[in-house]
């Protein structure tokens, strides 16, 4: 297994993801502007309400859709009518609303715990609270006590110290994964191919069929019991790549009581503090 870390890039079968993903069918509405990103703009009414939502068609057999920071999207077979769609849209339109509304109260408590990039305010490290510092004396960071000492000017700007502060965290994480993913490897007798660090904005981990594993820096945050959590999760994935009965067994084999950490981790989401 090599412990070297990088940004990569693939598919990922097997994935720790936030809960706002629905394979349940639904449709679509009238069109409008091409978006970016593949597929076209349109919009619908749901219980009264515009709905704007992104239509991709695909090669796909069902409807599916997702919710996430940039609205509805929704991906449909080739051959599905519109008014085929809307039907389905409209059968649909209670979770879909529900939904959206729950994504908007999710990202106002994320922004409201987004780290303030000044001098004396704090972030999370491994579950503790740390003030930064800056202090043009210090070389680099240092990390006393609960303060991280940041080598910059007094005058320094939010960007600066957020990408020096943000470049550490990601180097802690690196580290902190590069000890415990052994671990977990040898537990399993498997080792992944290999493994990097990810910056998803909507999963903490991935395991892809080829066992290569991302895991996201931001995991930094947390206390160490929910990394090892997410670490054992997608290590089991590289003997069941999928969520079964079967795969959650192994994850109680790499990590007794996993259930207590799993559930903290959605608690911290239920408050907005998972990114």
């Amino acid at each position: 297994m090599s412990s070297r870390s990088r940004p990569l890039r693939g598919t990922v079968p097997g994935q720790l993801t936030l809960p706002f993903a629905d394979p349940t069918p639904i449709g679509i509405g009238a069109q409008t502007a091409g978006r970016p990103e593949g597929g076209s703009s349109r919009f619908t009414l749901l219980d009264g309400q515009r709905i704007d939502f992104r239509l991709r068609r695909t090669k796909r057999r069902t409807i599916g859709f997702l919710i996430d920071e940039r609205g509805l999207t929704v991906s449909v077979p080739r051959w599905l009518t519109l008014s085929e769609l809307e039907i389905a849209l409209q059968e649909k339109a209670r979770w879909i609303l529900r939904k959206l509304v729950e994504w908007r109260d999710y990202e106002r408590r994320r922004d409201s715990l987004a780290i303030r990039w000044e001098n004396g305010a704090t972030l999370r490290y491994l579950g503790r609270s740390l003030v930064m510092r800056i202090d043009e004396r210090a070389r680099g960071i240092d990390f006393l006590d609960d303060e991280l000492r940041i080598g910059l000017p007094p005058k320094a700007g939010a960007d600066q110290l957020k990408n020096r502060v943000q470049g550490w965290l990601q180097g802690e994480a690196e580290r902190i994964f590069a000890q415990r993913i052994p671990v977990f490897a040898e537990r399993l007798g498997q080792a992944p191919s290999r493994w990097g660090l990810s910056s998803a904005r909507t999963r903490w981990g991935s395991c892809s069929a080829d066992g290569v594993i991302r895991l996201n820096w931001r995991l930094i945050h947390f206390p160490l019991e929910i990394i090892d959590y997410v670490i054992a999760h997608e290590i089991a994935h590289l003997s069941e790549l999928n969520h079964s009965d079967r795969f959650w067994a192994k994850v109680g084999e790499l990590l007794p009581d996993f259930e207590r950490a799993r559930e903290r981790l959605r608690r911290l989401h239920d408050h907005g503090q998972e990114l």
